[in-house]
């Protein structure tokens, strides 16, 4: 089987473009959506369907920061994966697909040393296997490298994005929606209509954890969405 994980950290993110970019390859990868859930960035798509995934399965990933929220767990979903049999693909990342670090093992040097001196077949067999651990050993750094930098690249975004909002704020730009204004997205229309049909607190039948796992939004979305419904009923 071959699965592609697509993730979006932020509210503003889009997860289409990681879709298109790994289905232009992959045609027929079943697609794993994982959304930013609000007040945390929790993985529970993830965390459902890695148990599920066999030996010699694919995950395609768009690139090295889309799978893990940080370097650290990055790195050891990698090595846990790899050592599953489960071969990774990132597309922006080629250089740490599963697939070269098994080309590079079988690169190792597997040199059969036999001189009749036991020290002297041991002096070779210990520098034989010095070498292949050095080999290793560069390997597994290219790959922490590769998360280690991705999650710098997040750093550093949105260090920017702090910078530049406290530049605007201090020029007296206006950051964000207007005090009492509200921004109409299609998400927004879509979850309104469900809660004002199903919420009991409008005439429907369902409690609140219900209508949210209907909206497929955050918390802190519905009850947001809640307060512009009867903001707007009173007006």
């Amino acid at each position: 089987m071959i699965y592609a994980y697509c993730r979006v950290s932020t509210q503003h993110q889009k997860i289409a473009r990681q879709i298109t970019n790994i289905t232009a390859i992959y045609p027929n990868a079943i697609i794993i959506k994982e959304f930013y859930t609000g007040t945390t960035q929790n993985r529970p798509h993830w965390e459902k369907f890695i148990p599920q995934v066999k030996k010699k399965d694919t995950i395609v990933f768009d690139s090295v920061s889309r799978m893990a929220r940080n370097s650290a767990e990055g790195y050891k979903d990698y090595k846990m994966l790899y050592e599953r049999g489960i071969n990774l693909v990132f597309l922006n990342e080629p250089l740490i697909n599963t697939s070269v670090l098994d080309a590079t093992k079988s690169k190792l040097l597997n040199v059969s040393i036999d001189t009749g001196n036991q020290a002297v077949d041991a002096f070779f067999k210990g520098n034989i296997q010095l070498i292949n651990d050095f080999i290793l050993a560069l390997a597994e750094e290219q790959i922490k490298a590769a998360f280690d930098q991705a999650e710098k690249e997040v750093t550093d975004l949105h260090s920017r994005i702090s910078q530049g909002i406290r530049e605007a704020k201090k020029n007296g730009t206006q950051i964000g929606l207007t005090k009492g204004s509200t921004l109409t997205t299609k998400k927004s229309i879509e979850c309104k209509a469900i809660i004002q049909k199903h919420s009991k607190d409008f005439g429907g039948t369902l409690e609140d954890p219900d209508v949210i796992k209907l909206c497929g939004c955050s918390r802190n979305s519905y009850y947001k969405y809640k307060r512009e419904i009867k903001f707007k009923s009173r007006n």
